[in-house]
């Protein structure tokens, strides 16, 4: 299947110059949708995972049917304030300025093994932070998985030490 026929590109969103990648067009076509997800936990499938980690918001829609295909946990980073529990957040930066993420302090144990997925690896500030605080919490980062990625953004060096797979690239 040719998941970029599936791609909604809207130009000038949201600020003029960008061509913003518009997954909502795939997830609505249920077929395209179970695929993409079949494709992205199937390089994890003989991984041991034990918690796919997903970032507010599109990391939703991506992990959890990730970890429901790879039978692990889900585990949500949030904005802040959205986690009812003891949390532990970062700062990171992102395209269009800076941002904070936070996940719960039990979330994960030590030596637990996660994946962590979202819909778009562009600078890759977002996933830092993700990678960030699971290690901070004694978790072992086995790969991360997108949807989409965006190669001329180069957010792919700094997390080449991980085991990176992307579905679509642009």
């Amino acid at each position: 299947m040719d998941f970029k026929e599936k791609i909604r590109v809207i130009p000038d969103f949201p600020e003029k110059g960008i061509r913003f990648k518009d997954i909502t067009t795939l997830l609505k076509d249920g077929i395209a949708f179970q695929h993409a997800i079949e494709e992205i936990a199937m390089p994890f499938k003989d991984v041991k995972v034990d918690l796919v980690v997903g970032p507010e918001a599109r990391g939703f829609v991506v992990g959890a049917p990730v970890a429901y295909a790879l039978k692990a946990g889900f585990i949500p980073i949030r904005k802040p304030g959205k986690l009812p529990g003891d949390t532990i957040n970062y700062q990171y930066s992102l395209e269009y300025g800076k941002d904070i993420l936070e996940i719960h302090k039990d979330a994960i144990l030590p030596g637990q093994r996660v994946l962590i997925a979202d819909d778009l690896l562009a600078t890759g500030g977002t996933t830092k932070a993700a990678v960030h605080m699971v290690e901070q919490l004694g978790g072992i980062v086995v790969g991360l998985a997108f949807m989409i990625e965006l190669s001329y953004l180069e957010g792919r060096r700094s997390l080449d030490k991980y085991n990176i797979f992307s579905l679509i690239k642009y």
